[in-house]
């Protein structure tokens, strides 16, 4: 499971590596976050919360306004870049 304490108000950088047969692509992506947490999917799956597939979500918005949808996995890294709450830069976390 990822590490989850994310606050709104965070200013965070997520990169995701993409394995592929040929290496990998990474994606970064810079903003804001408006909210995190667990979200189910329409996906069925057996035996879990709701009989649904759940994922670890990070809704940000980036500085152009665009709000991106962040679906985390082993592959993603989030660097918190500035805590609004504190007014301080924390450490890298790895998700």
């Amino acid at each position: 499971m990822i590490d989850m304490t994310y606050r709104p108000g965070q200013r965070v950088r997520v990169t995701q590596q993409i394995p592929r047969l040929s290496g990998t692509t990474s994606i970064t992506v810079e903003g804001v976050v408006i909210r995190s947490g667990q979200q189910k999917t329409g996906s069925w799956f057996a035996h879990a919360r709701d009989e649904r597939l759940w994922l670890d979500r990070l809704e940000l918005r980036r500085e152009d306004g665009e709000l991106v949808t962040v679906n985390l996995d082993q592959y993603s890294s989030v660097e918190i870049l500035d805590d609004a709450l504190s007014g301080s830069s924390a450490d890298p976390h790895r998700g």
